[in-house]
């Protein structure tokens, strides 16, 4: 689901008006292009209230612009700050974030709007009826089902529990890493497939038969298998946060990368990582500047993911 997109059918002909160059549309950017927010949908919350769900699409493959909460990141109307992302993971990233709204919303609109690379994009949320999700249209926008596929196991799956083993706001110190440590635990839905790499005769990677796979869904396909990756959500102000946190070992990817070999579950032949006996994913953290940065952990079984936040106020190294 996408807001604020419009496709315009002109003519009694059947004809459809483009754009000029719209050849270069076809194109990939690895930096200077827009971000899109997106307006996911929306579910229950428990109070009596509703859940507004957004994600966004940078249309960059490698660029990860970071925009603070103020002209080019903020909501309307009400406070600017709803939660949102300020450091922008490259191209699709579904159900990011979610704002809460009271059970007396009604007919009003709430609007995501971002302006990066100096265009503007701006989600329009209401609580439309055909906006209505739940866990089966979530599994099927990720990429566990098919299209209008499911079936009474999957309606009944939850997402995965996650439970932190450092406190939701720890200290660190420039150049020094930090210890990140959870317990994941799943209900084992959906099933996991392990996924295969294509190899040649010798035994090494064989490109060719990656690219010749065709693409088999009209919806997301990806390889099924719990795991847990740690991200960036929000770098201070002024830093590239791309830059300015390493992570080891190097988490997969919670964007849809469907480049062949990249470590994304959305790739072909990806292979998920084999579980820890104990349930327990260890992640060390180190920053090359100063600020207070928010990273989020992730635990995603391949169709429902739960997430966990971690402030990290990082110090200049003492001298």
């Amino acid at each position: 689901m996408w807001g604020g997109v419009a496709v315009a059918l002109i003519g009694l002909g059947g004809f459809l008006a483009l754009p000029s160059g719209v050849g270069a549309q076809g194109l990939t950017f690895s930096a200077g292009q827009s971000i899109s927010p997106a307006y996911e949908g929306w579910r229950n919350a428990d109070d009596g209230g509703f859940l507004l769900m957004f994600g966004y699409m940078n249309r960059n493959w490698e660029e990860q612009p970071d925009v603070p909460v103020g002209p080019n990141n903020y909501f309307t109307p009400g406070p600017q700050d709803r939660g949102q992302p300020t450091h922008f993971l490259p191209r699709r990233n579904r159900f990011i974030f979610e704002v809460h709204v009271p059970a007396d919303f009604g007919e009003q609109e709430l609007r995501w709007v971002l302006n990066v690379n100096g265009e503007e994009q701006v989600a329009y949320a209401s609580l439309r009826q055909d906006y209505f999700v739940d866990n089966v249209v979530i599994m099927s926008e990720n990429g566990a089902l098919g299209a209008g596929s499911s079936n009474p196991e999957l309606r009944a799956h939850t997402p995965p529990e996650v439970e932190l083993e450092v406190p939701t706001e720890i200290q660190a110190v420039v150049g020094r890493p930090v210890t990140l440590s959870a317990i994941v635990t799943d209900d084992g839905l959906p099933q996991r497939n392990r996924g295969s790499l294509p190899v040649d005769d010798e035994g090494n990677l064989d490109l060719a038969r990656a690219l010749r796979s065709p693409p088999v869904r009209i919806t997301p396909d990806r390889i099924k298998g719990l795991n847990m990756s740690w991200f960036i959500y929000r770098a201070p102000e002024g830093v590239k946060g791309q830059d300015a946190v390493e992570m080891n070992p190097p988490q997969t990817a919670v964007w849809e990368d469907t480049r062949p070999f990249s470590n994304s579950s959305w790739a072909p032949f990806w292979v998920p990582p084999e579980l820890p006996e104990d349930g327990r994913w260890v992640t060390e953290v180190t920053f090359s500047e100063p600020g207070t940065y928010v990273l989020r952990g992730r635990a995603d079984d391949g169709g429902l993911t739960t997430d966990r936040d971690v402030v990290v106020t990082v110090r200049p190294p003492v001298s």
